[in-house]
This record gives C-alpha cells, structure tokens and sequence, in this order.
C-alpha cells in the first residue's frame, strides 16, 4: 500500500495517507476560492482512517456550508496557517486533504471514475474545465442525498467559453 506524506510551510504539522484517494474533487465554490485565495481548490479524498498526523496537532474552525447547511472542520497549523484538510458532517469518517500540501502533489491523479469538477455555476470565468472528468454546476449531489446530473466534455474548456453547457 502507498503511502504519501504532506504537512504544513512552517513544518510543525506533518501527516501521512495510505493507499489512494477514494475521490478526487476540483471544487469552484466561494468557499474553496477563498479558502485557496484564488481559483477552485482540488482535494484528495480519504477515509479518515486512512489519515495519520505524525508530527503536531492541528487547530480546526468550523465553517457552516452555504451549500448543505452542514458543518465543515478545516484543520490547519496553529503557527503558520496552513489548511491542510477538512473532515465533513455531511461525509463522516472522510477527510478531504488540500491537494498543494502533499510533499509531491503529482501523485495525485484525476480518474474519470473517482474524479468530478464541482460548482462551476460559481467558478471563475477563466477556471478551465477539465475533459473527461464529471462536471457539475454546484454538487454532485443535493443536500438530500439525491445525485446531480453531471456533464462531460470532451475537450478542455474555460468555464466563461462553456458554461452552462449547451453555451459553445
């Protein structure tokens, strides 16, 4: 089994996930361009036990989503400030790592089958619309559970150019 390690600028805070990401998700939201302090935010996806915090302990806030009304715990150094991932009320036992943390972020892959681009309704009208990865304009799936129809396109695209689809 795989295992990769990430952590913190400072250094104060290192973890460790083992075996590969149950989902990968490019998110557009507000909430992820702030959190990044730019465009959508790609987070590694992983069973929370799957996770280990080998040197250090996190400090968390807990955001209420505007999307599912459900908290979000983001964890992040208590020195220097970096998120590092987020454990979810919506998705217990699931922890959605900050992709840009990892020692070596290119491990990560975007699978069709385990990968989705979300709330492109909001994204920036430069963020670019990966082909071949599930894309929705807000979630995959509603507060309630109930899954969105997603749209696929078969070339990249920018979101201002493409989106909502049927716009090109």
């Amino acid at each position: 089994m795989s295992t990769h390690e990430g952590g913190c600028l400072c250094g104060a805070i290192r973890y460790e996930t083992r075996g590969e990401p149950v989902r990968v998700t490019i998110c557009h939201c507000r909430f992820c361009q702030r959190a990044t302090g730019g465009g959508p935010m790609t987070n590694a996806n992983f069973e929370l036990s799957a996770l280990t915090v080998t040197r250090g302990e996190p400090k968390v806030y807990d955001h209420r989503s505007e999307g599912s009304g459900k908290l979000v715990h983001i964890h992040f150094c208590p020195d220097c400030g970096t998120k590092l991932y987020m454990t979810f009320e919506r998705f217990p036992g699931f922890a959605g790592l900050y992709a840009g943390t990892f020692d070596d972020p290119s491990w990560i892959r975007l699978d069709p089958a385990s990968s989705k681009q979300i709330y492109l309704d909001v994204a920036r009208p430069d963020s670019a619309i990966l082909p071949g990865i599930n894309a929705f304009g807000e979630h995959a799936a509603a507060a309630d559970g109930t899954p969105s129809a997603p749209h696929v396109f078969d070339r990249a695209r920018i979101v201002g150019e493409a989106w909502p689809p049927g716009a090109d």
